[in-house]
């Protein structure tokens, strides 16, 4: 190159780095210096940057692992409700408008409702008078909470239940003394394989089957159930059902809901209860948000604290570093670019707290779903939030010490170094 062509460029480039005022421009910091000056404070003291990011970790792991927790069970819920169905409704006894009496339904209650127009399946239940026990030398007052109850053939399909062990009623073993338990009345009589026998009016019933729970028919885990024909040429029965379970289309409920008490009862339909069980577990998937507010708010105060430790660790880099930010100062850095390089500086030690916590908080999510066999689930949107409250409080916590280290003076930070 010619002496011409070097003196040219030197002249523009005088030109560039002064303003109209004659003064020295100080250079552009371009994204990558920016994030270079930002985290050599960071290597030069990793323990401190580890002591630090972890409050900011706890606070976030905290945050994530509650909303994730929270979901997955939710997800459980909603995965059985889609199993189990919306569209049933249980039709019992209520009380009379006038006497406040007990009533019961007629017998061709069952029969009357499964012609409603929409209804798909119906299956009765009937409650029977006798005490289930373990053996005939335990009292009859010793009944472990266990219901005994007469059962048509169609109720297991019409509760979309399943056995656990064993095999369900039918037209054959219905006939005969045997009896299939839910899972909870199986675990009181200390009863594990079918096959075995429990002691019901005066005789033995063969244990033909255990049901496996039944989230919509809680009662149904508590009881022993028997043949509709047992029951009554057995026990003395009456026949009248005390749980009608039916089965609609899903865009038929809410007509077959209005339908259900004056089909089962012409003449009283006041005395007949009609109720929907899965609204209890759509209830539960509701609230199963409700308490985990309170825990998302004791993460975001250890977020807060967390972002209180990241401005002391500030704080202290700026007292520490007086000398390095006078040389900077003097050697043409202005003001706005300390202030960006410990700004940056506070950004990456939080965003290193939330990357860590993001991981712990969904690690902890997966264990939780592996030991209670839910899914995994950790929702998008508290990642980003949590990940963005990061941010936003790393940004915070570094303001301060910025505009603080920008206004020391170069000549007393040179002489205080």
């Amino acid at each position: 190159m010619s002496r011409t062509n070097r003196t040219s460029r030197a002249n523009r480039t005088s030109r560039r780095t002064r303003s109209r005022t004659g003064r020295p421009v100080p250079p552009r910091l371009s994204p990558r210096d920016v994030l270079h000056v930002g985290s050599a404070g960071l290597r030069s003291r990793p323990m401190r940057v580890f002591l630090s990011a972890l409050g900011i970790a706890i606070g976030i792991a905290t945050m994530i692992a509650v909303v994730g927790i929270s979901s997955s069970s939710q997800a459980k819920l909603l995965r059985e409700l889609d199993r189990l169905g919306t569209n049933m409704l249980v039709a019992t006894p209520g009380q009379g408008m006038f006497t406040g009496q007990d009533t019961t339904l007629p017998k061709e209650a069952p029969g009357m409702i499964s012609r409603i127009q929409g209804v798909e399946s119906v299956g009765t239940t009937g409650d029977v008078a006798e005490s289930v026990r373990r053996s005939e030398n335990i009292p009859e007052e010793e009944t472990g909470g266990i219901v005994l109850k007469a059962a048509k053939d169609d109720l297991l399909g019409t509760l979309r239940a399943e056995m656990g062990r064993g095999t369900w009623l039918n037209e054959a073993t219905g006939r005969y003394p045997s009896v299939v338990l839910g899972d909870v009345s199986a675990r009181r009589l200390g009863i594990t394989e079918p096959g075995q026998q429990v002691f019901i009016g005066g005789r033995y019933f063969t244990v033909i089957g255990i049901l496996a729970p039944v989230p919509l028919a809680p009662e149904i885990e508590r009881s022993a159930l028997i043949g509709w024909d047992a029951a009554e040429r057995l026990l003395g029965f009456d026949g009248h059902p005390t749980a009608v379970y039916e089965r609609s289309a899903d865009d038929r409920v809410a007509q077959v809901r209005s339908l259900i008490a004056p089909t089962a009862n012409p003449q009283t339909p006041s005395a007949v209860a009609v109720s929907d069980p899965s609204a209890a577990l759509q209830a539960k998937a509701a609230t199963k948000g409700a308490f985990s507010t309170l825990l998302l708010g004791l993460g975001g105060i250890a977020l807060l604290v967390g972002g209180v430790g990241v401005a002391n660790t500030m704080i202290i880099s700026v007292l520490e570093r007086r000398h390095e930010i006078g040389l900077r100062r003097s050697l043409g850095a202005t003001k706005g670019q300390i202030r960006i390089q410990f700004v940056t500086e506070s950004l990456l030690l939080s965003g290193l707290g939330g990357l860590a916590g993001i991981a712990l908080g969904a690690a902890a999510t997966a264990v939780y779903a592996w030991a209670g066999d839910l899914p995994w689930v950790v929702p998008l949107w508290a990642v980003t939030g949590g990940f963005a409250a990061t941010l936003a409080i790393g940004t915070l916590a570094g303001l301060y010490p910025a505009v603080r280290a920008a206004r020391l003076s170069p000549t007393l930070a040179l002489a205080a170094g």
